[in-house]
């Protein structure tokens, strides 16, 4: 049976394991969603799920619990990880200015260099359809909260979803960023092939 561990030290981290649990549903896959606060809880997890929230206190968490090194480790030995809004900024290689003066930490797993609140603030969040080009033709809810944008990729990163000219979708290998909140949507596809990835 698959474990799915979403790293659970702030911002949506039940949404994302009640998203897990409808993916599972709709796949028909066997598994099951932990919230992740200690490292150990990470043993023997099939895949990996960092949630948005706020970036800078989400990867000093990860340092101060210990879960940072270990969640690199894991996904450099090939498991798959999921990293949505804030997870997306986490998993980058380089960051911006705000970036760089909040000393943010970055797994550095991903050849991306990214953007935080690209699309203005809070007040400015909003909903689109979006593109995905590892789904299927349907277009996807894009929910948009204080959200990144992939400045520039490189490497193995590939563009997977594109929004109003800024990039807002990346794959690299067994890693995947969105800058949006798939959890936060009744659409479980983007999760279903997650958890395909975390089963093969």
């Amino acid at each position: 049976m698959m474990r799915i561990g979403v790293i659970g030290l702030q911002g949506a981290v039940s949404e994302h394991i009640e998203a897990v649990k409808r993916a599972l549903a709709g796949s028909g896959l066997r598994g099951e969603a932990i919230w992740v606060a200690r490292p150990q809880q990470l043993e023997g997890v099939d895949g990996i799920i960092i949630p948005g929230g706020e970036s800078t206190t989400i990867g000093k968490l990860m340092k101060i619990t210990e879960i940072f090194d270990i969640v690199k480790r894991l996904a450099e030995s090939g498991v798959p990880v999921l990293g949505t809004c804030a997870g997306m900024v986490v998993l980058a290689k380089r960051g911006d200015e705000q970036v760089m003066r909040t000393k943010q930490p970055l797994l550095g797993l991903m050849d991306i260099s990214v953007v935080r609140n690209a699309f203005g603030r809070q007040r400015e969040s909003f909903e689109a359809d979006i593109q995905i080009r590892i789904l299927d033709e349907r277009p996807f809810p894009g929910v948009f909260i204080r959200a990144p944008a992939v400045k520039e990729v490189w490497g193995d990163a590939e563009v997977i979803a594109e929004f109003m000219g800024k990039i807002v979708g990346v794959k690299q290998k067994n890693i995947i960023a969105v800058a949006f909140h798939p959890e936060l949507t009744s659409d479980t596809r983007l999760h279903e092939y997650f958890l395909r990835m975390c089963y093969e």
